[in-house]
This record gives C-alpha cells, structure tokens and sequence, in this order.
C-alpha cells in the first residue's frame, strides 16, 4: 500500500473507532449496534480495491478486538472485516463512477448482515453463543436498518477523502464524470448539483450585466 493510502486510513479507522466506542457503544439501542468501522472499511475499498480493503478491515479489525470493553478472543472481528474489505472492494466500478446510490446501499446492507453472520459463525466455532440469546434474526435486521441510515453521512465522505488522498483525476467531476462519492449523494434524486450552481452563477452574471447597461443608459439621458 502506498503511505498516502496507510496514513488517511489509520486516521479515519481510528476516528471511527474512537466515536464507535465513546459514542455509539452508549446509546444503548435495541439490537445491533451502529457499527462505523464497518463502513469506513467499506468506504475504503470501494476506492482502494480488494487488496487494500483486506488489509485495512483486518487491521481495523484488529484494532477493534483489542480496544476496551472488548469481551471476544482477538482476531475475531478482524477475519471478519478481513473478508467484507475484499469482498466489497470487489464491487469497486472499475471505471470509478457510478450512475445510481443503489449499488453502494446494497453494499452496505450485505456487509452489516455478512459481517453479524460472520462474527455469530466464528463466535460459535469458540463457544461463543451470545447471539442466540439476543436472536440473530433481530441483530440482523437493527445492524442493517442502523449501518443503513449511517452510511449515506459516513460512506461519501470518506471515498472523497481517499479520492483526493490519491490525486485521482477522477476526483475532480468537472469533466462531465461523477466519481463514486458524489455519485452517492447525487443520484436518485434527479438534479445535477455542479451545473446548477453553474447555470446560477452564469444567470447572476447576465442580470448584473443587464442591470449596468440599464444604468449607463439612464446616465446617457
């Protein structure tokens, strides 16, 4: 991985981890927890690739596992970001645009029900039978519904962020592209955020210039 890539993503996976503990942990909402670096893992490989995702889920994994109150066997959580970061990088356009926010929110809904399976699976392989208690078809549904609604205020920013950590041309959309972040945030609801600013600001221009030949014209009489 190139160091550019390292840095931003143990910045980002330590914020996420950080606010997951201290914040999310303590809600204290039904069911699954919100998880944020599930998706700054998968943020990150939908812009790096799977290599990179792999690696970046089993060290947030890792790190994970080893931050407090963590009560599983280390290792655990990190095979299991391991896979989602490969499988989702595998889902990276290849052309690094997308047409639609639907292939990403599927993303994100496979990833929070494979990864509550996974670490469920694995638990029982140790003897870990914690999600029976709870009921894993109900920690299926809260991790999906939660990852679900964080994602589109979590999931952009960061790609945009790796897209600019990269100086990839494709981060900058004013050739006409729309890269896989703002294709996030601007599909679906049917309006081109970049050439309306532009339309308004030529508009403004055109009415500035119409309103100073109007007064020289009043001057002149």
């Amino acid at each position: 991985m190139k160091f550019n890539r390292i840095l931003l993503s143990v910045t980002l996976v330590v914020v996420a981890l950080v606010i997951q503990v201290s914040v999310l942990g303590r809600l204290q909402l039904p069911g699954a927890v919100p998880d944020l670096v599930l998706l700054t893992v998968l943020g990150l490989a939908l812009v790096y690739g799977p290599v990179s995702g792999s690696l970046i889920g089993f060290g947030a994994g890792l790190l994970s596992d080893l931050a407090p109150p963590a009560d599983h066997a280390a290792g655990r959580y990190a095979l299991v970001l391991c896979v989602i970061g490969y499988l989702a990088g595998l889902a990276r356009p290849d052309n690094g645009k997308l047409k639609s926010a639907t292939g990403p929110m599927a993303v994100v809904v496979a990833a929070a029900l494979g990864s509550t399976l996974l670490y469920a699976g694995v638990g029982a392989l140790v003897g870990d039978t914690a999600a029976r208690h709870v009921g894993l078809g109900f920690l299926l549904f809260t991790a999906a519904i939660y990852d679900l609604l964080l994602a589109p205020f979590t999931v952009p920013l960061i790609m945009a962020l790796a897209r600019r950590a990269e100086n990839d041309p494709l981060a900058d959309t004013s050739g006409g592209g729309t890269d896989v972040s703002s294709g996030w945030l601007s599909s679906g609801t049917g309006l081109r955020i970049g050439s309306q600013r532009g339309g308004m600001l030529v508009k403004a221009a055109r009415t500035r210039a119409s309103r100073a030949g109007r007064i020289k014209g009043v001057k002149r009489l």
